[in-house]
């Protein structure tokens, strides 16, 4: 019997070193940056940090290595109210690392060494079953090997577990996974990866809905960045806009946005209601440098909404 919501997300951590640049370097020329710093990340761990401090009652199903930098990610979960139980300590190998160079315009590329990460393994999934089935959502990303993605998006279908999948870092998605899910989050880019739909406007958007509804996801949001996502259930489609904000960078900002997504939905709220939550925690933290240091708290989000009207 499942109790209180309760949320699962499984996915990546990440030690993110971020450089700010003026401008990305071209091949062959070195340019010097003018703020260096070291936060944590990982698309999963972001994303399960702006469900822990937006409200939601989460455990996280990921891997560290056995190094200093883990032992500090888990550390900090704890404080982001995380329960960190499925969290495992790999012997012998390192916690993930990005390399991020952010430039003038906020926007940035980023390199990735999927270190521990690698480790979250079939039978590191499976060892979570009974979590994952008594959950009210699963929420993954794919920085996570894809077969352990499946694996555990089956565990939550066969167990009535809503299935929440951001597909990202774009790739191109097996239609045995996509009819597990139940809710699907992708960028343009990602829609496009996933649908073979270039999404320029609402129209493309609304297509590339339409392709993956076909493939029996229930509910699509497309994210259109500063344009704020297109929503489709069951083919009934229009765009959300976001909340108007001075971006500073936008790491983190989607990851953000499905965490708060989730667990606003979670606390029963409608899809529009749910949407407007996630707005408003990713404007919060566009506005902000990092990954994790950009996420807001929960009061924070209700401050940010109060003041809108």
């Amino acid at each position: 019997m499942k109790t209180s919501a309760k949320l699962i997300v499984l996915g990546s951590i990440n030690a993110d070193h971020i450089l700010n640049l003026d401008a990305f370097p071209t091949p062959g020329e070195t340019v010097t940056g003018h703020h260096y710093q070291v936060a944590f990340g990982g698309k999963g761990a972001n994303q399960a940090v702006a469900a822990g401090r937006s409200g939601a009652s989460i455990a996280f199903i990921a891997c560290t290595g056995d190094d200093d930098t883990g032992e500090r990610v888990r550390q900090q979960l704890v404080r982001d109210n995380i329960d960190i139980a499925p969290v495992s300590v790999v012997e012998g190998e390192s916690t993930g690392v990005a390399l991020i160079f952010v430039n003038g315009e906020g926007e940035n590329v980023i390199g990735i060494h999927a270190g521990a990460n690698a480790a979250l393994s079939l039978d590191r999934v499976e060892a979570q079953r009974a979590l994952i089935a008594q959950a009210d959502a699963l929420l993954m990303q794919l920085e996570s090997p894809v077969e352990s993605v499946l694996a555990a998006a089956k565990i939550a279908h066969e167990n009535h577990t809503t299935v929440v999948l951001n597909p990202a870092p774009a790739r191109v998605l097996s239609d045995e996974l996509l009819a597990l899910v139940d809710i699907i989050t992708p960028n343009e880019t990602e829609a496009e990866k996933l649908t073979g739909i270039r999404v320029e406007n609402d129209d493309d958007a609304a297509r590339a809905a339409s392709a993956l509804h076909a493939k029996g996801i229930k509910t699509v949001i497309i994210t259109l960045g500063s344009r704020g996502v297109w929503a489709s259930v069951d083919g009934n489609g229009r765009r959300v806009a976001g909340f108007k904000v001075n971006a500073v960078d936008t790491i983190a900002a989607g990851d953000t946005f499905n965490g708060a997504l989730v667990t606003a939905l979670l606390e029963g709220n409608g899809l529009d209601e749910a949407i407007r939550f996630a707005h408003a925690a990713a404007a919060i933290a566009v506005t902000r440098k990092g990954a994790q240091p950009s996420v807001p708290w929960r009061k924070e989000i209700d401050a940010f909404l109060s003041q809108q009207g």
